[in-house]
Formats: C-alpha cells, structure tokens, sequence
C-alpha cells in the first residue's frame, strides 16, 4: 500500500504507518532502521527456534508422562504432538525459504 501522497497530513496513523514500513517524511528509507529492521527480524527468527524447541520438549515430556502411566489425557498428548510437529514445519518453511533466497542473491550478476 502506497501512503507516499499523505505525506503531508498530520495523522498518527501516517505517521506510524511510515516509521513502521522504515520511511522518513520524505519517503527515504534510513540506515538506521534497516538496520533494526534486520535485528528485529533476527530476534524473531531466535525466539522462533526457541518456541519451537519447547514445544517440542513439551511433546516429549507428555509423551513419557503417558508412557509411564503418570497421565491418561490423550488429548493433552495429542495436543502437545500436533503443537511440536506444526511448529517444526513452520521452522522447516522458514529456513527452507531464507535459503532459496540466499541462493537466489548469490547468483545475481553485479
């Protein structure tokens, strides 16, 4: 979506809507804010993996719990297992897609 016209109007929402997308009042983008916009995304990506890695120790846990005897909820097994196992995909889709991208800016001609 293209606010570059609105420019000149004095909303917050404008406002927000620029410093969000990383856009100065001039429709520049800063140094600054790729920069924290890459940082933001990296920090994303970690508290991602960790999610991930708990609720897959979450599934684990449950799974010995029910083996042990010490829960007879399949539902709370089953629940941890398909939490662990979509949160492992969405992990798997991310990197597979940082990749290819990667791949896609190493063959560019400069």
């Amino acid at each position: 979506m293209d606010i570059s016209a609105l420019r000149f109007l004095s909303s917050n929402a404008v406002n927000e809507a620029y410093s969000n997308n990383g856009l100065s009042q001039s429709g520049t983008e800063t140094v600054s804010t790729e920069q924290n916009a890459f940082g933001n995304m990296l920090t994303a990506a970690m508290e991602n993996i960790g999610s991930t890695n708990a609720y897959l120790s979450d599934a684990e846990n449950e799974e010995i719990k029910w083996a042990i005897g010490e829960s007879e909820s399949t539902h709370d097994l089953t629940n941890a297992l398909q939490k662990g196992n979509i949160s492992l995909q969405y992990t798997v889709a991310i990197r597979d897609k940082l990749l290819e991208a990667y791949k896609e800016i190493m063959q560019m001609q400069i």
